[in-house]
């Protein structure tokens, strides 16, 4: 499944209309974000967690996205179910990752 690109212009609208959501809060200066990204692409392909929508948002750009998660550093990681926030963190760390999408899958 594609990777969905959001800002605070869509970001609510994207988690009315996706039950499921894990977003990846990135700034281009970020180095670990962008490490992370194939890793993220290849969780987006992952069979098993084929309900939830993978969305990418620039910190940077994105302050109200960044409030409704509590970004407290990049790259930083949400899962939200049917637009409530279940947890973030700020981590690079893909089994951390897998452990929070496994919370809403």
């Amino acid at each position: 499944m594609a990777i969905i690109q959001a800002s605070d212009a869509d970001f609510k609208n994207v988690l009315e209309s996706n039950e499921r959501v894990v977003v990846k809060y990135y700034a281009d200066w970020c180095g670990n974000c962008r490490l992370f990204t194939p890793k993220f692409k290849r969780l987006a392909a992952n069979e098993e967690f084929a309900g939830v929508s993978f969305v990418d948002v620039n910190a940077e750009t994105s302050p109200e996205a960044r409030k409704l998660a509590g970004v407290t550093n990049l790259p930083f990681f949400a899962v939200f179910k049917n637009g409530q926030l279940v947890e973030g963190s700020a981590t690079s760390k893909e089994e951390y990752v897998l452990e929070m999408l496994r919370k809403i899958a």
